[in-house]
Protein backbone atom coordinates (compact mmCIF):
# COMPACT_ATOMS: atom_id res chain seq x y z
CA UNK A 1 0.00 0.00 0.00
CA UNK A 2 1.22 3.36 -0.67
CA UNK A 3 1.70 5.87 2.14
CA UNK A 4 -0.80 8.18 3.56
CA UNK A 5 1.08 11.96 3.30
CA UNK A 6 0.14 14.29 6.46
CA UNK A 7 -1.81 17.47 5.27
CA UNK A 8 1.17 19.93 5.20
CA UNK A 9 1.40 22.49 8.03
CA UNK A 10 0.80 25.99 7.85
CA UNK A 11 3.02 28.38 6.66
CA UNK A 12 4.99 30.52 8.92
CA UNK A 13 3.24 33.81 7.96
CA UNK A 14 0.08 31.81 7.79
CA UNK A 15 0.79 30.40 11.67
CA UNK A 16 1.18 33.87 12.72
CA UNK A 17 -1.34 35.48 11.42
CA UNK A 18 -3.42 32.33 12.65
CA UNK A 19 -1.73 33.20 16.23
CA UNK A 20 -2.69 36.58 16.05
CA UNK A 21 -6.19 36.20 15.66
CA UNK A 22 -6.93 34.21 18.20
CA UNK A 23 -5.08 36.31 20.83
CA UNK A 24 -7.55 39.28 19.44
CA UNK A 25 -10.49 37.27 19.78
CA UNK A 26 -9.50 35.52 22.97
CA UNK A 27 -11.09 36.78 26.16
CA UNK A 28 -9.45 35.26 29.42
CA UNK A 29 -7.67 32.34 27.54
CA UNK A 30 -11.62 31.84 25.48
CA UNK A 31 -12.58 31.88 22.40
CA UNK A 32 -16.47 30.84 21.36
CA UNK A 33 -16.53 27.85 18.49
CA UNK A 34 -18.34 30.38 16.07
CA UNK A 35 -15.85 32.81 16.35
CA UNK A 36 -12.85 29.95 15.84
CA UNK A 37 -14.80 28.66 12.74
CA UNK A 38 -15.04 32.54 11.48
CA UNK A 39 -11.31 32.42 11.63
CA UNK A 40 -11.07 29.66 9.96
CA UNK A 41 -12.92 30.94 7.15
CA UNK A 42 -11.19 34.01 7.02
CA UNK A 43 -8.00 32.44 6.66
CA UNK A 44 -8.85 29.62 4.44
CA UNK A 45 -7.65 26.93 6.69
CA UNK A 46 -9.22 24.06 8.11
CA UNK A 47 -10.75 24.57 11.54
CA UNK A 48 -8.34 21.82 12.93
CA UNK A 49 -5.76 23.95 12.66
CA UNK A 50 -7.37 26.90 14.85
CA UNK A 51 -7.82 24.08 16.96
CA UNK A 52 -4.16 22.97 17.13
CA UNK A 53 -3.21 27.14 17.04
CA UNK A 54 -5.04 27.47 20.38
CA UNK A 55 -3.90 24.05 21.84
CA UNK A 56 -0.86 25.70 21.50
CA UNK A 57 -1.46 29.25 23.03
CA UNK A 58 -3.50 27.78 25.77
CA UNK A 59 -6.34 29.33 24.58
CA UNK A 60 -9.82 27.32 25.04
CA UNK A 61 -12.90 26.69 22.45
CA UNK A 62 -16.11 27.39 24.43
CA UNK A 63 -19.60 26.28 23.27
CA UNK A 64 -18.83 24.24 20.46
CA UNK A 65 -21.03 23.81 18.06
CA UNK A 66 -19.77 21.03 15.88
CA UNK A 67 -17.72 18.99 17.80
CA UNK A 68 -14.69 20.07 15.45
CA UNK A 69 -12.44 21.16 18.58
Amino acid sequence: MPATSKPASLHQEQQKKLEDHLHKAAKDNRILCSSALAIAKSLKIPPAEVGKAANKLKIKISKCQLGCF
